[in-house]
């Protein structure tokens, strides 16, 4: 089969497309064909070697969406299923940009039935990182939340899921992007800043860092998406950050929540396989309101 992988660190032009063993599933794990897979800016720092692994062969890919293909004894899973789920890593010798990839069934939860394979591929990794940030927050019905790089998929997620839970939230983004926010159920819309010491809590999906931290009252608390980069905390604000964890049936949830129409996925553009340096260097680009999703 084929696989988006790396040998050596740098930029787009490192990815490489290589030939493989199709990977077998083992016990409690299954295999999936891959219909799409989201590229993240996750796999831009594996591919520049934020995470190590040098001298190692790594697979790009956290995301995917498809068929099972075959599956391992006791996963509950059967050949034929349409299914997302999230391959976590990001020192895996293989990922989700490829032709088949196994995952442990535990990561793996049933296809949204409303959208297509491409939409359905953003979820996982975007969406599960959202809703492990807001429960890190802890926050309850009718407090206030900011919601910075409320444009991005994270941040979107996050704005939609907040408010599903019923929080007041205010959206951090560009001007240019108020009206995509508001769309997603924000009520309030900032381009720069709040007022400090005014809201409940912050998901920093923008990487502001102490600037938004001062916006939480005394007490309250802030959540970071990059493991161990939270600020420290003062004033009593609970300072942390999300570390993504696969999650077959947190995910299932969320698909369903896509069903019923409270998530948004948002598909910028889509590239073959074969060209997954081609969507690396768009990435590097930036301005995307969307993923780029890969389909083999």
């Amino acid at each position: 089969m084929r696989a988006a992988v790396v040998t050596a660190f740098g930029g787009p032009e490192v990815v490489e497309i290589v030939e493989v063993e199709v990977p077998e599933p083992g016990a409690r794990q299954v295999r999936i064909k891959v219909a799409a897979a989201a590229l993240n800016p996750v796999d831009a720092g594996v591919r520049a070697g934020v995470f190590g692994g040098a001298g190692k062969r790594l697979g790009l890919g956290w995301d995917v969406a498809g068929t099972v293909d075959a599956a391992g004894v006791a996963t509950g899973w059967n050949v034929g299923d349409q299914v997302v789920a999230l391959a976590y890593g990001p020192a895996k010798s293989l990922g989700t940009h490829a032709d088949y990839v196994v995952v442990d069934a535990d990561a793996v939860a049933a296809a949204p039935a409303s959208v297509d394979v491409a939409h359905a591929a953003t979820l996982p990794l975007n969406a599960l990182t959202a809703v492990q940030a807001l429960d890190l927050l802890g926050l309850a019905a009718g407090q206030s939340l900011v919601v910075t790089g409320a444009a991005g998929a994270v941040g979107g997620y996050g704005v939609q899921l907040a408010v599903h839970r019923g929080l007041s939230v205010t959206a951090l983004a560009r001007e240019t992007d108020e009206e995509l926010v508001r769309s997603l159920g924000a009520a309030r819309f900032v381009p720069d800043a709040v007022a400090a010491g005014s809201v409940d809590g912050v998901l920093d999906a923008a990487l502001l860092g102490e600037t938004a931290l001062e916006w939480v009252r005394d007490g309250g608390a802030f959540v970071g998406v990059i493991p161990g980069a939270q600020p420290a905390s003062v004033r009593g604000v609970r300072t942390g950050a999300v570390e993504v964890a696969a999650d077959g049936a947190r995910l299932a949830e969320l698909a369903a929540l896509v069903d019923e129409g409270v998530l948004t996925l948002r598909v910028a553009e889509t590239y073959a396989l074969d060209e997954a340096a081609k969507a690396h260097a768009r990435l590097a680009e930036g301005g995307l309101r969307g993923r780029l999703v890969l389909q083999p």
